[in-house]
């Protein structure tokens, strides 16, 4: 039972490695802004993030994307 849910995780990350990185290196490059949005929500730094780091947030939106066109391969 143990190894079939090893087996199935391991097929996961094998055919989804690249989404897992780049979601990986989006989250570490927004690290900093995250904690300071979540400690001190202002709209000034939610525009100075989005501003500043657009290839990270724009991964991370099109990220649910490519999970779905690769569940219909």
């Amino acid at each position: 039972m143990y190894c079939n849910y090893m087996s199935r995780l391991f097929k996961y990350f094998k055919l989804n490695w690249i989404p897992i990185i780049l979601i990986t290196l989006s989250i570490y490059d927004l690290r900093i802004d995250l904690r300071l949005l979540l400690d001190f929500f202002t709209f000034s730094s939610l525009f100075y993030t989005i501003s500043e780091h657009p290839l990270a947030i724009t991964v991370l939106i099109t990220i649910p994307n490519l999970f779905n066109s690769l569940k219909k391969d």
